[in-house]
């Protein structure tokens, strides 16, 4: 085994577990931290007054509108399974996710976005492996 096949096994260990690295690790911290955020949302919309949950509220909206921008931003990078790195089409996917936070507040941008985003990935994908451009790893 020569140092790039051991570099690249260690690079792909750390991309499927923990956080990753590179663009992995941006896609996964922008889920774990915008995801959950919809409880603090729900606290902060609960202290503050009537006329402010508004704000609040399309504070939050335009946060998962931003998340799902950089999912989008991440694949206009990476737009070949074959140029990614590891688990990367995994973790694209998982923009999918954002839908429960945005189900949870009524914003019908997000609850549809989000769904067809994974389906999306999930299709570029699958037409990418019929065609027979990519080595499947």
């Amino acid at each position: 085994m020569d140092l790039n096949s051991a570099q690249r096994i260690a690079e792909a260990e750390a991309a499927r577990t923990g956080l990753g690295t590179g663009p992995n690790r941006r896609l996964r911290l922008t889920l774990f931290i915008g995801m959950p955020m919809v409880f603090a949302v729900i606290g902060i919309m609960i202290l503050v007054p009537d006329f402010l949950r508004k704000y609040v509220l399309y504070a939050y909206e335009a946060g998962i509108i931003c998340c799902l921008l950089h999912y989008v931003w991440v694949f206009a990078k990476y737009p070949r399974y074959s140029g990614r790195p590891p688990y990367l089409t995994r973790d694209l996917a998982m923009g999918g996710g954002f839908f429960l936070p945005s189900l949870m507040l009524g914003f019908w941008p997000g609850i549809i976005a989000a769904p067809a985003w994974a389906l999306f990935v999930g299709v570029t994908y699958a037409v990418q492996v019929m065609r027979g451009h990519d080595d499947h790893r």
